[in-house]
């Protein structure tokens, strides 16, 4: 019996040797998963988190993704900058949050030291940063696409189509003449990759928020339309920038339009010929046969000559009432005017201003 219990005991022993070594092992290979999975997690944390944008010395800059563009188009975007330090992982990124497949337009401001998941969530986002439209000193539509050429996506031979599109206006209330009168100067927040006709209709809705009821019935009672109104601004404002006499020389238009007399203005004839360096505008010069020249033609033009600033438009609409029905801008060159209630005097204020123009050997 005694050797039984020996057997017993030893047989024992090896159990538990033996399961100290399976924890053992157990141990062993449970630290080696760890540390792999350790291995593979830190290089996992490099490709998503680490630094992966260098813009160059600058702290931020602007990404521009044109509308239509795929995943090949952003890579060489930002591969031709060399903005991007490792282009695998950030292809490897976008693939893994599927941006190759949701690429979206716009105008998107990068920071350097982004890292691949801070670049690719804001692309996937759409969260683009808007620009600040502003316009102003326009006088024709080509100055005016011009300048949205340099600030919008939009084909600035489609906003042209928009501008001369009958049809298209006629929706609008609008001709291909006065509708220029709904783009007031000012500062506007668009995002880059606007459509032309997305910022038309945008810019037709501030200009209707502007024409609201004080000044649609300011503008009815003095026997104008919203357009007219605009395009009389137009003609106060290249007369004279002076706002403390916007509304007296606008009343002497008024006075002239209730007569039947010719507006006579020189900035619509200057418009008319499109010489904008003409400074003295010559006898000769006033028979240039064109719609917009108020010296042959009776009333207003039929479109602005400028686009004149939202408050020379109400300078407009609070028209000074008097009884002048000339001016003419004075001889020592303030910018201000002389105003007359009968040829006689404005003849003499003409002459005057004349010889000034003389002895400053301005001809033209």
């Amino acid at each position: 019996m005694g050797g039984e219990k020996k057997k017993k005991k030893s047989g024992s022993g090896n159990w538990k040797r033996n399961k100290k070594a399976i924890l053992t092992g157990a141990l062993a290979l449970f630290v080696v998963l760890l540390a792999g999975a350790g291995i593979i997690g830190y290089r996992y944390y490099r490709l998503v988190y680490n630094v992966n944008v260098d813009l160059h010395g600058s702290v931020t800059k602007y990404l521009y993704i044109p509308s239509n563009a795929d995943f090949t188009k952003v890579k060489t975007i930002l591969y031709k900058e060399k903005y991007i330090i490792d282009s695998n992982s950030f292809e490897w990124l976008a693939e893994k949050k599927g941006y190759t497949q949701t690429v979206k337009a716009g105008r998107y401001l990068l920071r350097n030291g982004m890292t691949n998941n801070a670049l690719i969530n804001l692309l996937r986002s759409g969260k683009q940063e808007p620009i600040k439209l502003t316009f102003n000193n326009v006088r024709t539509k080509d100055q005016f696409i011009a300048k949205l050429n340099t600030q919008l996506e939009a084909d600035p031979e489609g906003v042209r189509k928009l501008l001369n599109d009958a049809d298209f206006l006629k929706k609008y209330g609008l001709d291909t003449e006065n509708v220029m009168c709904i783009f007031l100067p000012n500062t506007y927040e668009f995002y880059w990759n606007t459509t032309d006709t997305a910022f038309f209709s945008r810019m037709y809705r501030e200009y209707s928020k502007f024409w609201n009821k004080s000044r649609v019935e300011k503008a009815a009672a003095d026997g104008l339309t919203k357009e007219q109104a605009v395009i009389l601004a137009s003609i106060v404002y290249s007369e004279t920038k002076k706002k403390d006499e916007m509304s007296r020389v606008a009343g002497v238009y008024m006075n002239r339009i209730e007569r039947g007399i010719p507006l006579q203005a020189d900035p619509t004839v200057i418009f008319a010929i499109g010489d904008f360096t003409i400074k003295r505008v010559l006898t000769a010069q006033t028979k240039f046969e064109s719609p917009y020249n108020t010296y042959l033609h009776t009333g207003l033009p039929p479109g602005p000559i400028c686009l004149p600033e939202p408050y020379v438009i109400d300078k407009v609409l609070d028209f000074e009432k008097h009884d002048y029905i000339f001016f003419c801008a004075k001889e020592d060159f303030s910018g201000y005017h002389n105003f007359a209630k009968t040829s006689a005097q404005h003849e003499q204020n003409a002459r005057k201003y004349r010889d000034a123009l003389d002895r400053a050997k301005i001809k033209r």
